[in-house]
């Protein structure tokens, strides 16, 4: 079954200013050949200001850039999903792996997102999980309860705990984690976010859970809000997530043919949240099972 397409959005960032378009297209969307960037645009579906585009406009900081893609069958995804807790400003759900928080990568309806508006049309997500990541994801039903939350989010105002079964025997029980995170080369879709020494600053804390033939199983808090933060920093000290097809033990793409950031195959769990209601004041404790195919230590 097809979904109804999509329009992705961008604005023109000054790096760009004075490319064409067509390279610019090629560059921002390496899915797809230059050859099939003008195929897509000799059928009309980019513009840029809102007027039709061929190809060989030079671009310019500030133009709104829209690929109306039509539409297209997306990859099958779990479809179902545990309510937590609910009310009449928040939403909590249980997300299994698999499927996307939000659409992106080739996901506009087989999305959290999408699933969640169909129970509680006005919910947005506060957060995202990754693709493969499973556990809480919480939602907020009016813009009073988003602001609260956004503020916070990444405060010890909430405290966010994660189960994580890492490859290698951990020698130390804790770990506080500093790596910072920023963007690095990746050969097949250009850059990726991963440990750098120029990235952000970066927080997070692990707890040794117990440990396994040749993997350790974590306990971990974050405490800012990077993009892959717990796969990059628990390799970063040396502890890859057991199955990552993407970070190896330095927290940087594996060498050789580094897999992509939503391949699944990897063991990442929100299990706890626990904040204060952003209207009531309540304090929320919130648990999720771990999904029957997360590994154990006996």
């Amino acid at each position: 079954m097809l979904n109804r397409g999509y329009a992705y959005t961008t604005v023109i960032g000054r790096q760009c200013h004075g490319q064409t378009l067509l390279s610019h297209l090629a560059s921002l969307y390496t899915h797809s050949t230059p050859e099939a960037w003008q195929q897509n645009l000799n059928n009309g579906e980019v513009t840029l200001d809102g007027i039709p585009a061929t190809g060989s406009e030079s671009i310019v900081s500030g133009q709104v850039l829209v690929w109306n893609r039509p539409p297209w069958k997306e990859p099958d995804t779990p479809r179902h999903f545990e309510v937590l807790f609910e009310d009449a400003h928040l939403l909590a759900v249980n997300k299994p792996g698999g499927l996307p928080t939000i659409p992106g990568g080739g996901f506009v309806e087989n999305t959290l997102l999408r699933l969640v508006q169909k129970h509680s049309p006005g919910a947005n997500p506060v957060h995202r999980l990754g693709r493969a990541t499973s556990g809480i994801v919480l939602f907020a039903k009016n813009s009073r309860a988003a602001s609260n939350l956004s503020a916070n989010w990444n405060t010890p105002r909430i405290q966010k705990l994660y189960r994580a079964l890492a490859q290698n025997i951990a020698p130390h029980d804790t770990y506080e984690i500093l790596t910072p995170i920023g963007l690095v080369p990746h050969p097949r879709i250009g850059c990726v976010w991963a440990a750098s020494p120029t990235g952000k600053p970066s927080k997070s804390s692990a707890k040794v859970i117990s440990r396994g033939a040749g993997t350790t199983t974590f306990e971990v808090s974050i405490y800012s809000g990077r993009p892959h933060q717990i796969r990059i920093h628990l390799a970063s000290i040396g502890h890859p997530l057991f199955g990552d097809p993407l970070y190896g033990c330095a927290g940087r793409p594996l060498d050789h043919l580094p897999g992509l950031p939503g391949d699944g195959g990897y063991f990442l769990h929100a299990q706890f949240l626990r904040f204060h209601h952003p209207i009531t004041g309540e304090q929320i404790h919130l648990q999720a099972a771990l999904p029957p195919e997360f590994p154990l230590h006996q």
